[in-house]
């Protein structure tokens, strides 16, 4: 049986791993988060407040649970305020990698290290696994930052990359598909970019590609992202569709025009033949994805329903 932490369990995808390892009888698992609790049954799923920012707190938590396989989905993820909050994006993006890759490497544990398509400038995509990065944001520059501290301490490791990460969660961050939720329900109008575009990827699929590279034991850099290379704007109509709400709420704009603090890659997305051959993963389409996640919604809407 293999012991399992799992950093930034209560976020969405880290969520969706606890979700999927949790189901069988192969994994001990030990959850992390920043939050003081749990978000799932502290008494069936074990739970550590954890700092990852903290190197003695990474290192006691390492050395007493002693896990065969780290996988780090904790980060600061919000573009802009790594732009303006520097030092706090680099404490977690980066120097936490340093702390978790120093223990994992004495104990002998692998780490699986969650990184984005913002190590790319977004210039000639879609990118495979061995194209040149070149970050435009400083979100960016801590990623990749953390791919080169594990790949030059020669821990045992796997980079896994992805984008427009969506699906729902209990208590996560507004993520682009929760964020339209929240904002068609609203009928608030919304402005929505036409010239980015990249792969949404269902957290659901990715979490089964991780439980995959922890089955199969599989080392190096993966491109793991959805199928559909698309806008945001084109997105957001599909989950108007989808959902039957007024696409008129929608209005497409430039990515200029928002005048971001931090710079985006507009024309990404990701070559996946390598995740799908070595790991046998298929990712779920955005007509499908947006299907799953509003399933999810109304099983969730059904379970705080007063009961009659």
């Amino acid at each position: 049986m293999k012991r399992v932490l799992i950093t930034g369990s209560n976020g969405l995808l880290g969520q969706k791993i606890v979700e999927l390892f949790a189901r069988g009888n192969n994994y001990n698992l030990l959850l992390t988060s920043k939050q003081k609790a749990s978000v799932f049954d502290e008494a069936t799923l074990p739970y550590l407040q954890l700092d990852m920012t903290q190197k003695q707190e990474v290192k006691n938590a390492l050395e007493e649970f002693e896990p065969d396989v780290v996988i780090n989905t904790a980060a600061v993820t919000n573009v802009d305020q790594c732009e303006t909050d520097r030092e706090a994006a680099w404490k977690t993006n980066v120097s936490a990698v340093e702390h978790l890759v120093h223990t994992a490497q004495l104990i002998g544990a692998h780490v699986i290290q969650l990184s984005t398509d913002y190590v790319f400038d977004g210039k000639s995509g879609p990118y495979a696994e061995l194209d040149r990065p070149n970050p435009l944001s400083y979100y960016g520059r801590t990623k990749l930052a953390a791919e080169n501290i594990i790949r030059t301490s020669g821990v045992s490791a796997t980079v896994v990359r992805t984008m427009v990460l969506y699906g729902f969660g209990y208590g996560v961050k507004l993520n682009f598909a929760l964020w339209l939720l929240k904002s068609f329900t609203d009928h608030e109008p919304m402005k929505i970019v036409d010239d980015q575009f990249g792969n949404p990827t269902l957290a659901d699929d990715l979490a089964y590609a991780i439980l995959r590279i922890v089955e199969l034991e599989r080392k190096g850099v993966y491109h793991i992202a959805g199928p559909d290379l698309v806008s945001r704007y084109d997105f957001a109509v599909a989950f108007a569709k989808q959902f039957a709400f007024d696409k008129r709420l929608i209005t497409p704009i430039k990515t200029s025009s928002l005048r971001q603090a931090a710079a985006r890659p507009l024309r990404s997305g990701f070559i996946t033949l390598k995740a799908q051959t070595d790991l046998g993963v298929r990712m779920t389409g955005i007509e499908k994805g947006i299907a799953a996640f509003r399933n999810a919604v109304t099983m969730q809407m059904k379970q705080l329903a007063p009961e009659t």
